[in-house]
């Protein structure tokens, strides 16, 4: 095989066959690309608004000892960012496919020995969304649990769908669902590919005591232009525990 291009990794699963390349560009570097069937789920040239999903998401925090969920592992950019955030004291990061923490664990990917060295952040094998519908919440080690963050990149866009039962998260009952897993004054920060979309920032409207939708930009080398994704941010009332 090519210097210039390698499948690490080739896996069928139920969401489709799950691959992991790395491409070598002409300019020496290493470029990671997780691909589910035909469609690109990351790739490590594109991370400024995964990292910014973290970072948005928890600069409208103001109080320390921070417990974070993340929904979606991919290439742990999102979760790298988390825990360099000092104030953060536990991260679980919860992924429906094993593969991808797999891939982390083996140090196939080049922030899984970082992530899986951290004592703080654990990778949890489940059904983000099944989760956050139920009463148990998104640490299955610890039913009941409260976050300060629940931070989420799976979809491309609360339109564009992994998987149609995705769908139920980004509708009123099941925002209100998820913010049942936040403590008063918690954030739920929600990574998109898509501009921000009004009908979407309504249905946060209804249920957060605050949110916005922020564009990210960035260059896109191999198109020689500007690119931009939305993180949106939503806080939850600060009511009595």
């Amino acid at each position: 095989m090519s210097v210039y291009f390698e499948e690490l990794d080739f896996r069928p699963t139920a969401m489709g066959v799950l691959s992991l390349r790395r491409r070598r560009l002409s300019t020496g570097i290493d470029v990671y690309e997780i691909k589910l069937g035909d469609e690109f789920l990351m790739s490590s040239l594109f991370t400024v608004a995964e990292i910014a999903l973290a970072r948005m998401g928890l600069a409208a925090l103001q109080r320390t000892d921070l417990d974070v969920a993340v929904g979606g592992l991919g290439l742990g950019c999102t979760a790298h960012a988390v825990l360099e955030d000092t104030r953060v004291c536990s991260l679980v990061v919860v992924d429906a496919l094993a593969e991808v923490i797999e891939w982390q664990e083996r140090g196939l990917l080049p922030l899984g020995e970082q992530l899986t060295g951290d004592q703080r952040c654990r990778l949890v094998h489940g059904d983000f969304f099944a989760l956050a519908r139920s009463a148990g919440g998104l640490d299955p080690q610890n039913p009941g649990r409260r976050f300060d963050a629940v931070l989420v990149d799976i979809d491309h866009s609360p339109r564009h769908l992994l998987h149609p039962r995705h769908a139920a998260l980004y509708e009123p009952e099941g925002l209100r669902q998820l913010a049942r897993h936040l403590h008063p004054g918690g954030v739920f920060a929600l990574w998109s590919n898509d501009p921000p979309d009004a009908a979407f920032k309504a249905r946060l409207a209804s249920v957060f005591a605050t949110s916005d939708a922020q564009v990210v930009t960035f260059y896109n080398p191999l198109q020689d232009r500007d690119a931009s994704n939305t993180v949106y941010v939503a806080v939850k009332a600060s009511l009595p525990l």
